[in-house]
């Protein structure tokens, strides 16, 4: 059953009820300024820089906003307008009246969030510095781990923590523990002590065990975190007069079992607990010369299509806890999509089609690490080539039509998929597929560019099977209905460990144990049970802890 209210992630700063944006050249800053009485649900209130979902919708759309609109900035300083705090995290409150599916999503939103940030540093030279001009506790500092530097405002009380396991019964949701150490290097004994106590670091100590990157007294914090902005942003490759374009709100006509885009269309089918998502490929004639790229703006096939995607996806992964299984479908012409891969390949440095490539990647991610099982189903007339094929390699099955009338169905490769649009783990779908072995990664690479018949893409490996016009839709209804009847607890920890096989990264060790924690720790009584410490937390009461080990 749907949940309601429905939550809607579209949004633009004339909205934002959490966020200042101010921008300076090549520097913008990005400001928490949190209103307590504006959380996305009733029932708490976000006090000291607290946040629920709603703040990071506000948080994800002004990266995009960054991005997009501002290409001249070049460094991104992250801080806060509250006096003596930064930020104190998650809202406990929220969590605590919170179903458990609500935790989990909100948590995975949050941490996409937090790795679109990085992203954006690897990948489009944009840097951020976490200025933390106040305590930093639980989820804020997992905001500031995000970033590539973190300055702490040396006052003699502000710190960094991560209170979750000693306050709640709980693990920190965002990545904390693994950015701690993977990305931190804190040493194994101080991580130890750090995320075990509650008053946190402070002080020379924190640049010690590598909490922090700089401390500043107060007189000089804004000099500090202006100058380490300026250093990070002369090392930037966006470009300072570049004009901005402007992302226009992704438009959608909703009824009770669909969504409708431009280019993306969503049928639900709740009898069967799935999903049919269908991209459509751009009609007419696409815009080869940059000019003409950049003039269409947000308009432009893909960039629109991946925002169109993209919402749906979220808006699918929250409101529609019980459709477990998406189709995902392809239509349209197929040398259409291959002319607009070839424009991005052709101008792939431009910072308008990078940032539009960063934007697909990150949105083909959200399929990767979404706890759906997903099918693809290819058939005459779909355009599952170059990007859209990447829908079919992110699937945990693809079926091919191999039919006896008419145009057969058809793939082809090109270079969008070799590495274009990796997933988290910094893996093609490809490579993923064939465990990076030569063989069968020369054989695709080698077939790249031509269009492929079914019996072909079934001898390159591409897809799992391709029935024939007798058995397709006998075969595929069952398929679907078996998946249908199994445990969704299951599936779940199924498709996360087969999708990120063999290459793992800090990312996936993010994910992975995401996956594991949050469906395991976020439900045991020592956090959530009448006396466990997310419960009675504000409340005056000492927790009650089942002291044996599991």
């Amino acid at each position: 059953m749907t949940q309601t209210p429905i939550v809607d992630y579209r949004t633009e700063p004339s909205q934002y009820r959490h966020i200042k944006l101010a921008f300076d050249g090549a520097v913008a800053t990005l400001s928490l300024a949190i209103d307590e009485d504006a959380g996305i649900r009733p029932g708490y209130k976000l006090k000291l820089n607290s946040y629920d979902l709603g703040v990071d919708i506000e948080l994800h759309d002004a990266l995009q906003r960054i991005r997009f609109e501002h290409p001249e900035v070049r460094s991104v300083v992250v801080t806060s307008l509250r006096d003596r705090v930064f930020c104190s995290g998650a809202n406990i409150f929220m969590l605590g009246v919170s179903s458990h599916g609500w935790k989990v999503n909100f948590c995975k939103f949050t941490n996409e969030t937090r790795n679109g940030i990085e992203d954006s540093s690897q990948h489009s030279g944009l840097k951020f510095v976490a200025a933390l001009n106040g305590a930093c506790a639980g989820g804020g500092y997992e905001l500031a781990l995000a970033c590539d530097d973190i300055v702490l405002v040396d006052d003699r009380s502000s710190s960094v923590s991560l209170p979750e396991v000693p306050l709640l019964g709980v693990l920190p949701g965002t990545g904390g523990l693994t950015r701690v150490t993977d990305k931190r290097h804190v040493r194994h004994d101080l991580a130890d002590i750090f995320c075990t106590s509650q008053e946190g670091v402070r002080g020379q100590k924190a640049v010690d065990w590598r909490l922090v990157d700089a401390i500043a007294k107060p007189a000089v914090f804004q000099q500090t975190v202006r100058e380490r902005a300026n250093k990070l942003a002369a090392g930037s490759t966006r470009p300072a007069g570049a004009q901005g374009v402007a992302l226009t709100r992704v438009e959608r006509t909703e009824t009770a079992d669909s969504l409708t885009y431009a280019h993306v269309t969503v049928q639900i089918d709740r009898a069967r607990r799935n999903a049919t998502f269908t991209v459509r490929a751009p009609q007419g004639a696409q815009p080869a010369d940059i000019g003409a790229i950049v003039a269409a703006g947000a308009a432009w096939w893909p960039l629109q299509m991946a925002r169109e995607l993209d919402d749906a996806i979220l808006h699918m992964r929250t409101n529609e806890l019980d459709i477990g299984t998406w189709i995902l479908k392809t239509d349209g012409d197929a040398a259409a999509v291959l002319a607009a891969d070839a424009a991005m390949t052709a101008h792939k440095d431009h910072w308008f089609v990078n940032e539009t490539i960063g934007m697909l990647r990150r949105t083909f991610a959200r399929l990767d690490v979404t706890s759906r099982s997903l099918f693809a189903l290819i058939e005459p007339g779909s355009c599952f080539v170059g990007m859209l094929a990447e829908l079919a390699f992110c699937a945990d099955r693809a079926y091919m039509l191999d039919a006896s009338d008419g145009a057969p169905a058809s793939m082809q490769l090109d270079e969008f998929n070799f590495g274009l649009l990796p997933m988290v783990n910094g893996q093609s779908r490809l490579a993923r597929r064939f465990y990076e072995e030569a063989a069968p990664l020369e054989a695709v690479r080698a077939a790249a560019g031509k269009p492929l018949s079914p019996g072909e893409v079934l001898a390159l490996g591409l897809v799992t099977a391709t029935p024939d016009d007798i058995d397709w839709a006998d075969e595929i209804r069952l398929e679907l209905e078996q998946r249908a009847a199994m445990s969704p607890d299951s599936l779940t920890g199924l498709e996360a460990n087969l999708r990120f096989a063999q290459q793992e990264n800090m990312l996936t060790r993010i994910f992975g144990r995401l996956t594991a924690w949050q469906n395991w720790i976020f439900q045991r009584p020592n956090a959530v049970g009448d006396k466990g410490a997310l419960k009675v937390y504000g409340k005056g009461e000492k927790a009650a802890f089942d002291l044996n080990r599991v």
